[in-house]
């Protein structure tokens, strides 16, 4: 079964840039819809980004504008350029592959951002 693991989180002040990173064991990211959800200290876990198949991206209007999701061409990584961080920013954040056999879920990792 493939399997999802995240990079890239760290500590970075309000205003500054982080690149997270999701790396599967197969090339699932090349002809499915994936997606960057995060989960912030006594919420529920919320969407933030997607991509389909035919490239079109959708993403929440709390990080519109200012987080990028893309893949590389070999479908086996994707990432979330976030800019503009904000401290409402703070939280896990996880990626997903969607199979037909259902969700894929990486085991997060954490974002904060101090003000």
């Amino acid at each position: 079964q493939t399997q999802l693991v995240e990079s890239g989180g760290g500590l970075v002040q309000a205003g500054g840039s982080l690149r997270l990173s999701c790396t599967a064991s197969t090339n699932i990211f090349g002809g499915g819809t994936m997606a960057w959800y995060r989960q912030a200290p006594g919420n529920q876990r919320e969407f933030a980004a997607g991509m389909y198949p035919n490239g079109l991206t959708k993403y929440s209007d709390s990080v519109k504008g200012r987080f990028s999701i893309s893949r590389n061409r070999a479908g086996n990584m994707m990432f979330l350029e976030m800019n503009s961080l904000k401290a409402e920013d703070t939280a896990v954040y996880y990626c997903k592959a969607v199979t037909p056999w259902g969700d894929i879920w990486g085991q997060g990792t954490q974002v904060t951002v101090s003000s």
